[in-house]
């Protein structure tokens, strides 16, 4: 812990020192040139992003995702399956140990999931499903239609991603609420600058443990499905340690989903009588 603090303490004195080595002024001059000196737009970016992808009609055409996909925890992969609707509809299941595990599940009203211990469906409080309803937005792309939806995008410039050269393009979407205060909501995208393909998303942590932490997810490995191209390799953790591993094995398009499965199970918490037995 102390040893957390002096890096932390270190961090913030050569933040300081750099800022004041140069001006405000000084600072925005280099930004403004930095711009200058590109030679496309955001939105050319995004253009050639979805036309590289399939084409914006493609892309339009999709009414849900369902994907099959593996997640590596820590040498043992875990089985999920991620459906996500364009009415705002998501569910994620994960097999573990022989059992079906429900994450994540919205109906378009109610958020919940199965708690890991007790094995009972959960659902989450007002300001999580809020948010979450908000997130839904982003179907099947948060990039889709943005201005239609009130984002707003900026292009910063270039920046090297693990040797990639890449455009580093800001979104900014609807603002989200944490503990009851409304906080700005964006996320920082890098676009590979040959053939404009989302490499990497950061994004910072809002709530939790690492509060403040930067969230980094990579993309990979971009496939055919259909008429479009989508990534089939992420990983997903904290920027500068490493992420967890994710591979498709699997994408549906539209896929036939019973709304049910969306749906909290009233009638089996209510048969619950609080130890866990069935009456």
């Amino acid at each position: 812990m102390k040893t957390l603090k002096l890096i932390l303490v270190a961090l913030a004195v050569s933040f300081a020192t750099n800022v004041n080595a140069q001006t405000a002024d000084e600072l925005a001059e280099m930004a403004a040139e930095k711009k200058a000196q590109l030679s496309v737009t955001a939105d050319e970016i995004l253009n050639n992003y979805f036309e590289n992808t399939g084409g914006i009609d493609n892309w339009n055409k999709i009414e849900g995702l369902k994907m099959y996909a593996k997640v590596n925890n820590g040498g043992m992969e875990i089985p999920i399956e991620i459906t996500q609707l364009k009415n705002g509809k998501q569910m994620t299941v994960i097999n573990f140990q022989g059992k079906e595990i429900k994450q994540g599940v919205f109906n378009g009203e109610v958020l919940w999931s199965t708690n890991f211990m007790t094995q009972k469906a959960e659902k989450s409080d007002a300001e999580a499903t809020a948010n979450f309803k908000l997130e839904a937005n982003d179907f099947p792309d948060a990039f889709l239609n943005y201005k239609e939806k009130g984002y707003t995008v900026e292009l910063l410039g270039k920046e090297d991603i693990e040797g990639t050269e890449t455009y580093k393009i800001k979104l900014v979407k609807e603002p989200v609420t944490v503990d009851g205060i409304e906080e700005e909501n964006v996320s920082f995208y890098f676009f590979d600058s040959e053939n404009f393909v989302p490499l990497a998303v950061h994004s910072e942590i809002r709530q939790g443990q690492a509060k403040g932490m930067i969230s980094e997810v990579t993309f990979s490995d971009y496939q055919e499905v259909g008429d479009i191209y989508m990534p089939f390799s992420m990983t997903q953790g904290i920027k500068g340690q490493g992420g967890q591993p994710i591979t498709m094995d699997k994408i549906e398009l539209n896929p036939v989903v019973d709304d049910k499965a969306f749906e909290f199970p009233e009638e089996e918490a209510s048969k619950d009588d609080g130890d866990g037995n069935k009456n």
